[in-house]
């Protein structure tokens, strides 16, 4: 799904899907890019060939900037502000009822809806580079959305430290230490070599094993169709008031390198 900036792409090779998301500000998540990933990612775990999923940004640099900034100072009212950010409720949720393994490829550095991308993936391959940040804390918001899918990967412990510690980086090799990352490597090409061999051997898994197995990986969940989306209401609120949207406009016109 090709858009005025950005897209969505899918493809299927003997049994291996693969979906890529690219915006040319960081790979940050507009609505349209947001709703896109969700329905992609649902409709490819609906197909019986598929077994396996890799998710996956275009670029060399940051893999996600998180939410587009262009589209928080746009936000007017509440129930705007509540459905953007349900957005990133409905992908995470499209990534946890998906039967399907998804595979992350984190090539760059990831930011607030980013690193709830990363942590909702089943098995996240990263390298040296994909440093993390919640940044929402730095514009007045939070990670109220994304939150649950970190700290079911890293606990509450390690979540507490990035949503409140929300202007430093943490390292990729602290990522991986802390589980939000299964594996790290020095380069993009050694990265990709392993993301084909995993996905390989996956592609030759029994799919009804594989799908019990992310049931149990997902136990005690079921509840996020309602969670994410309460989540999403409070971000909403909070993204109209007078800090939020001072802090985001002096943020605007930075990029991640």
């Amino acid at each position: 799904m090709q858009h005025t900036e950005g897209y969505v792409r899918s493809e299927v090779h003997h049994a291996i899907a693969t979906v890529e998301f690219f915006h040319p500000a960081s790979n940050s998540l507009p609505g349209v890019i947001l709703s896109d990933l969700a329905h992609t990612i649902t409709e490819l775990g609906n197909i019986k060939d598929v077994k396996v999923i890799i998710v996956r940004s275009a670029g060399e640099k940051a893999f996600c900037a998180g939410a587009s900034f262009d589209e928080l100072v746009a936000i007017s009212n509440e129930a705007q502000g509540k459905e953007f950010f349900s957005g990133f409720a409905k992908v995470i949720n499209a990534m946890r009822k998906c039967s399907k393994f998804i595979i992350g490829r984190i090539h760059g550095k990831a930011v607030g809806g980013g690193v709830g991308l990363a942590a909702a993936v089943d098995y996240a391959f990263a390298t040296e580079e994909a440093s993390v940040k919640l940044s929402e804390l730095a514009v007045g918001i939070g990670p109220f959305v994304v939150g649950p899918a970190v700290e079911r990967k890293i606990g509450l412990s390690c979540f507490s430290q990035l949503a409140i510690d929300a202007t430093e980086w943490r390292s990729a090799e602290w990522a991986k230490k802390h589980g939000l990352y299964a594996e790290l490597y020095n380069s993009v090409d050694e990265m990709d070599d392993a993301i084909n061999n995993l996905t390989e051997r996956l592609s030759h898994s029994s799919p009804e094993a594989m799908a019990e197995l992310k049931k149990v990986f997902w136990h005690g969940t079921d509840n996020w169709d309602t969670l994410l989306v309460e989540r999403a209401a409070i971000s909403g609120r909070l993204v109209l008031s007078d800090f939020t949207r001072n802090a985001i406009n002096k943020f605007k016109t930075r990029t991640i390198k």
